[in-house]
């Protein structure tokens, strides 16, 4: 996917039609056959959202009002706040109504009893599948998606000027660039980065649990120790003594070498990818190159608004949830002002025909997985990044380190 200036200009002239379009938003607003239609609403909600967020959604909670007369406050909240504060606020009483998020929150919002399920009925066919397998836990759907991320490999087509078949072909086609580095990868020296080597790691076939057969992931059936596991691990210790990765290349170091042109190959997200373009490189956008003989698949991590159980006007906030944060003009709206693939489709094809970064990261997204929101995968952040800096340093033998680190997290797990 090839991205240029012009592309970029193009998203912001979508951009102000979207704003535009936001204060008379109407058929898009109105009850479907699955809601509440003609149901009497009263009383008030309480919002809780990001600064970005709640400037879009005091638009639409104007509509909402002037349509139901239910009055919506917005509070402003640090993201970073959300989760704990909702936590310990909902079985008080004192939580909002509704709150935005990310989908991978589930399973401590589920299994704390604070969050209710969404109904999205007929109008569940309107969002991308991704984000509805995120939003979805155990078989029920708890949120109205908004925006989905995921990485993808950014190319400097000037000095690549194809794009590579794997991940092998890939690092011969950076050397042959002549550039200081043949990829970049931004890793913690202590941590390194798990988030962006799994689609390296689901390549040969460790995803890191199993599913059951409704797509939902299985805490009993912990993958990442397999032979794929294994594999992995010996090919992260390769990568290291090769220098290819180097956890000593931090996020920072790697994105100002790529924007200085010292590497084809950047595997990284949305938010770098405007700078590279600012920077005037010639960009696309590609798939993340297989390093096993399997796909490369990403996590996806998707945002949205999910309802308190204790909400005290539940039918007036679902109803706000589904057709007015749910509709085409307002996730269009909170696309302008995040930049992420929207989860609505229309919005989505709307912002792929006008803005080349979207189409890129969301081709890639296409293939990615959400990420798991079960809260036994705190146990697995634990050890899986210490480990993977242990293999790519070559400090010990890599099947006995990721054997130890399966193991820790299977003891941590229960």
């Amino acid at each position: 996917m090839k991205v240029h200036k012009k592309g970029i200009v193009a998203f912001g002239a979508f951009a102000v039609v979207a704003t535009l379009t936001l204060a008379g938003c109407s058929s898009s607003s109105t009850p479907t056959d699955d809601s509440d239609a003609g149901a009497e609403f009263s009383g008030q909600i309480t919002v809780w959202a990001d600064t970005n967020r709640a400037a879009v959604l005091e638009d639409a909670a104007k509509k909402f009002t002037a349509d139901t007369g239910v009055k919506v406050t917005i509070v402003e909240k640090q993201m970073d706040e959300v989760r704990t504060q909702f936590v310990q606020q909902v079985p008080t009483g004192k939580g909002p109504d509704v709150a935005v998020g990310a989908h991978d929150w589930l399973g401590e919002l589920v299994t704390n009893g604070v969050v209710a399920p969404v109904e999205l009925g007929d109008r569940a066919d309107e969002f991308q599948q991704v984000a509805l397998d995120a939003w979805n836990y155990e078989g029920q759907n708890y949120g109205i998606p908004y925006a989905i991320e995921n990485i993808a490999l950014l190319r400097n087509a000037d000095l690549a000027p194809e794009a590579a078949t794997d991940y092998a072909d890939m690092i011969a086609k950076g050397q042959a660039s002549g550039a200081e580095y043949p990829f970049l990868v931004g890793l913690d020296p202590e941590a390194s980065d798990p988030y962006h080597l799994y689609p390296f790691q689901t390549s040969f076939g460790a995803p890191v649990f199993g599913t059951t057969a409704n797509g939902a992931y299985d805490s009993t059936d912990l993958q990442i120790g397999n032979a794929g596991g294994e594999q992995f691990a010996a090919w992260l210790a390769e990568q290291g003594a090769a220098g290819v990765l180097n956890t000593n290349i931090t996020p920072d170091i790697a994105r100002e070498s790529f924007l200085a042109g010292k590497s084809p190959f950047y595997l990284t997200g949305p938010w770098n990818a405007a700078d590279a373009i600012d920077a005037g490189l010639n960009i696309e956008i590609d798939s993340i190159p297989a390093a096993g003989d399997q796909e490369a698949q990403p996590f996806a991590g998707v945002q949205g608004f999910f309802l308190s159980s204790e909400s005290e006007n539940r039918l007036a906030a679902n109803e706000f949830l589904l057709n007015y944060i749910g509709s085409e003009e307002v996730q269009t709206a909170l696309y302008e002002v995040g930049g992420r693939t929207p989860a609505l489709t229309a919005s989505y094809e709307a912002a792929v025909s006008s803005d080349p970064i979207t189409a890129g990261f969301g081709e890639v997204g296409a293939n990615a997985v959400p990420m798991p929101s079960i809260p036994e995968m705190g146990s697995v952040w634990e050890y899986w990044g210490v480990t993977e800096v242990a293999l790519i340093n070559g400090q010990g033998d890599p099947a006995g380190l990721w054997s130890k680190m399966a193991a820790d997290i299977q003891a941590a797990i229960g």
